[in-house]
């Protein structure tokens, strides 16, 4: 999934033995799964349904990177799973201390992204976010102010926050923008325009 490259007969293969062996898996490999297929979009919903119903049982036992990497896997294929991502919130309340920048961001754009109703967990997400802003990179930033304007929910402070962050940072805005579109246009020299990426 690292590397995108096209072996479709290959995931799917995969995905049938997975599926066969999913109650083996330990929480690594059902995040790591999760965020792989979803890197490379290949659509494996029995996969998607078993990986879930696993998850949600060892659901106290995944880290911090784990349950951001499997809110953020589930929202970007659009997975229906809202057992999973209920149980992943609320153990991402009980460790969102160990979160990350990434893990914070990733989670918020995860939640918002589905709307799944997690008010509880985007208080605690937003206090702390507000805690580590200054390490937030302009991505992360985006996306979690995305995050919290999509679901309406009511963080002033962690705003306030990373308005003040966004204004320190935003000449790497700019640079990443730029980086961006000149990827996606194969060329130099295009004008520049804050674009929202997902993480």
């Amino acid at each position: 999934a690292t590397v995108r490259h096209d072996a479709r007969a290959l995931f799917n293969s995969v995905a049938t033995e997975a599926t066969r062996q999913v109650g083996q898996f330990n929480p690594q490999d059902l995040a790591n799964t999760a965020w792989a297929y979803a890197t490379v979009c290949h659509d494996a919903p029995a996969l998607f349904d078993c990986v879930a119903t696993e998850a949600t049982r060892q659901v106290g036992q995944f880290n911090p990177q784990g349950l951001a990497n499997t809110a953020w896997a589930y929202a970007t294929v659009r997975h229906d799973a809202r057992a999973l991502l209920d149980s992943v919130a609320t153990e991402a309340t009980r460790q969102v201390g160990q979160f990350n920048p990434q893990d914070l961001a990733n989670t918020a754009w995860a939640y918002a992204t589905v709307r799944h109703d997690a008010p509880a967990l985007f208080d605690c997400v937003a206090t702390e976010a507000t805690r580590q802003v200054g390490q937030f990179k302009p991505q992360e930033l985006a996306n979690t102010a995305w995050a919290y304007a999509t679901v309406r929910h009511d963080a002033p402070a962690l705003f306030d926050c990373v308005a003040t962050e966004a204004t320190r940072q935003v000449g790497q805005f700019v640079h990443c923008s730029t980086a961006w579109r000149r990827r996606r246009l194969g060329r130099s020299g295009s004008s520049t325009r804050r674009t929202l990426r997902t993480p």
